[in-house]
């Protein structure tokens, strides 16, 4: 393995050859495509079990009744081995890998490596980290294995979906609903397609109103609001400085809560405050988080994050204050690196259920807590005594089932009086269990962008579907976000059927886009025709918000290079399968590229369906691989793939007599005259035939009816 070079990697965001799913396909060249087998590599073989000992739970790729150690052990080529390797580094970061390939190309010792991913920043860094782990335990260097997974960790953090906006999209692909990433690094995603999008950005969505997030920034307004509405909040107001905080404090009752008029994440709030000097220290430190400062009746018990969603509370954690024990000889420093950072509980990464509390610039609210006890961090407590560290550290018992009605109640209205539709309240009481008013209970604050990892993974306790709740909420039972998206490949007449299909659909009324190698058309409009047929242009039409019907043209290509610009179609054309893309990505076969142009095919959605060219030898066995119902259209009305359809019920668009039938197994109607067809008279064919029949195929599948293609194909204008 003295040469492993990645010399291209493609990141096929859409259903490919090699999966429905995205991969990444990495173009990687050896120096001896047959080294790392255990007679010329032993000792490469025992670094690679040691450095990554969860291989051993991979399976063979040629024997999934073989484990990935018996299979390298025996002889393996080095891109199987390059492939399992970006996996594995995969999941050690945080994101599963759900895909693995290796496959030779016609070039000696040039490979197609391809995985799967979660996010493509993450998957680049992966297969790149592998290589240079591999090239290490080729040549018996170190290769600092945890360090290098840290790295990916932080790639994780910086680039992929956090933990909340991962969550939707999971629940949006479990109901089928389509998503897309608008912008790398940002977590501002579109669910659904055309007028039937819907956007998130992590726990906000396109209904989040600025005014809400305005009202639940603004504390003292929240509290106001709230109040007026008849929700239990605490006294309190803004204050000018220390000495106004002094006196507010003496108004309202000793102790009082300090705290900034507009931060969030506990960041500046200073609980249980009770002397003049303790408000003094505290109130420059609260001033410093945010526009003017609040002081607050301080309400006793624990902190409750509950989840509004739509009109619903859907989740409840109960916050656990960080508390650490002295031993007589550690300092408080030392404690709480050993007995709290030191919780496997407890990380640096989003998905850490509790945060580690940082030790080199320590939160000035643990300062405070921590001289109230008459300790600072260098201070030893004696042997058993409980010191608080942080209250806010542990939000992550899990109490939904515990929650009082009148208090979700309470947070419901909390949530629809600052007109959000994605609300976390917090609540500070005693016992949850119980009504607010019978114990002093208050809601404290709201959040427009409440963090959901609390409630998908506490702590203790189990955790709750808030993701599919919300997805819920944006799109009710019976609406999965899709619009009729209709898919076009093949060789010749590509861009003329998508003209002719989305000619005929205009009779439906609905509002067409279309994405083909003239350009971009949306309605009557059409765009700048660059890369019209491109994967980015099935996105703009995809992600115009007037879009009911899509139109998809797709090139080898495109497929090849970046995968089908759309997950799945409601109608699926292929109409032939040429020499154009041999030269494409190595492939050197018919039938590799039939496999190409059958991505189309594979992507139909059940209750779809596939136009399928039963006098091409290489498309008509497409329709073995269709989930949904398929149409031949053919020129020999005596084919045996067409015979042998109509025999099951099949629909067919044939010539005969020179006309246009539909067929539907043994029934036969004629639609028109070929010379009825626009650039089909006087022996002219302006329109490819097949394209004829093909558009004719599609708009019989979208459910138009007789007369309306019959006026279509009437009125068809060939140019564009």
């Amino acid at each position: 393995m003295p040469d492993l070079d990645i010399h291209e990697i493609h990141m096929l965001r859409g259903p490919n050859r090699w999966a429905k799913h995205p991969v990444l396909e990495a173009c990687v060249g050896f120096g001896n495509p047959h080294l790392a087998t255990a007679e010329d590599l032993p000792e490469f073989n025992g670094r690679l079990k040691s450095w990554l000992p969860g291989l051993i739970r991979h399976p063979c790729r040629k024997d999934q009744h073989r484990g990935f150690f018996e299979c390298l052990d025996s002889g393996t080529c080095p891109a199987h081995i390059l492939e399992r390797v970006t996996l594995e580094l995969q999941t050690l970061a945080g994101h599963r890998g759900n895909y693995g390939n290796a496959q030779p190309t016609c070039v000696a010792g040039l490979f197609k490596v391809i995985v799967g991913f979660v996010d493509e920043s993450v998957a680049v860094a992966c297969l790149h980290s592998a290589r240079a782990l591999l090239l290490a335990a080729y040549r018996a260097e170190t290769f600092e294995v945890e360090a290098e997974i840290e790295r990916l960790r932080d790639v994780v953090d910086s680039e992929a979906l956090g933990p909340s906006t991962a969550a939707l999209v999971d629940a949006a692909s479990e109901r089928g609903i389509p998503w897309r990433r608008l912008q790398h690094g940002r977590s501002l995603i579109q669910l659904g397609h055309g007028v039937k999008q819907r956007r998130i950005w992590t726990a906000e969505t396109d209904r989040t109103g600025v005014i809400a997030e305005y009202i639940a920034k603004d504390k003292d307004l929240t509290r106001s609001t709230l109040r007026q509405a008849g929700v239990p909040v605490p006294t309190g107001r803004i204050v000018s400085d220390a000495d106004d905080a002094w006196e507010a404090a003496q108004d309202l009752g000793l102790p009082v809560v300090v705290k900034p008029r507009d931060a969030n994440h506990g960041r500046g709030v200073f609980l249980d405050m009770k002397t003049r000097q303790q408000i003094g220290e505290v109130f420059p430190h609260a001033a410093k988080y945010g526009d003017g400062v609040i002081v607050e009746r301080f309400i006793p018990g624990t902190d409750h994050r509950l989840l509004v969603v739509g009109n619903r509370m859907v989740a409840a954690s109960r916050g656990e204050p960080a508390i650490i024990v002295g031993d007589g000889q550690q300092t408080v420093h030392e404690l709480v690196e050993s007995q709290l950072n030191m919780d496997p509980r407890r990380g640096s990464h989003d998905t850490a259920p509790w945060s580690k509390i940082d030790t080199v610039d320590w939160d000035p609210t643990v300062m405070a807590d921590l001289r109230k006890q008459g300790h600072t961090i260098t201070s030893v407590p004696r042997k058993g005594e409980r010191v608080l560290v942080s209250r806010f550290a542990n939000p992550a018992v899990d109490v939904t089932d515990e929650v009082h009605p009148s208090i979700s109640e309470h947070v419901v209205v909390a949530a629809k009086t600052a007109g959000l539709d994605i609300c976390g309240v917090d609540v500070v009481c005693r016992d949850i269990s119980r009504p607010l008013e019978e114990q002093g209970g208050a809601i404290v604050e709201i959040n427009a962008s409440p963090g959901l990892h609390v409630h998908l993974e506490p702590a203790v306790g189990k955790g709750r579907p808030v993701g599919a709740a919300i997805i819920e909420m944006m799109f009710p039972a019976g609406n999965n976000g899709r619009i009729p998206v209709l898919g076009v490949t093949g060789t010749r007449g590509k861009t003329s059927t998508v003209r002719l299909i989305a000619h005929l659909l205009r009779a439906s009324g609905k509002f067409l886009a279309v994405s083909s190698t003239d350009g971009l058309q949306f309605g009557p409009r059409r765009s700048v025709p660059a890369h019209g047929e491109s994967i980015e242009g099935t996105a703009g039409v995809l992600l115009h918000p007037w879009t009911e019907i899509a139109v998809c043209e797709a090139s080898a290509e495109q497929i090849l290079r970046a995968g089908l610009g759309f997950d799945r179609c409601q109608i699926g054309v292929v109409l032939n399968v040429g020499t154009d893309a041999l030269d494409l990505t190595h492939l050197d076969t018919l039938e590799q590229l039939a496999k190409v142009k059958r991505c189309v095919v594979d992507s139909v959605m059940p209750g779809g369906t596939a136009i399928l060219n039963a006098d091409d030898a290489l498309v008509a066995p497409m329709a073995e691989h269709c989930q949904g119902g398929v149409i031949h259209f053919t020129r020999e009305p005596a084919n045996a793939v067409v015979m042998a359809h109509r025999a099951q019920g099949g629909r067919v668009v044939l010539v005969r007599d020179g006309g246009i039938q539909l067929v539907e197994g043994s029934a036969e109607r004629r639609l028109c005259a070929l010379g009825d067809v626009a650039g089909q008279s006087d022996g002219r064919r302006d329109v490819p035939l097949e394209t004829v029949l093909a558009a004719v195929g599609a708009a019989w599948a979208f459910g138009l009816a007789d007369g309306s293609i019959r006026q279509g194909l009437r009125h068809f204008a060939a140019a564009p």
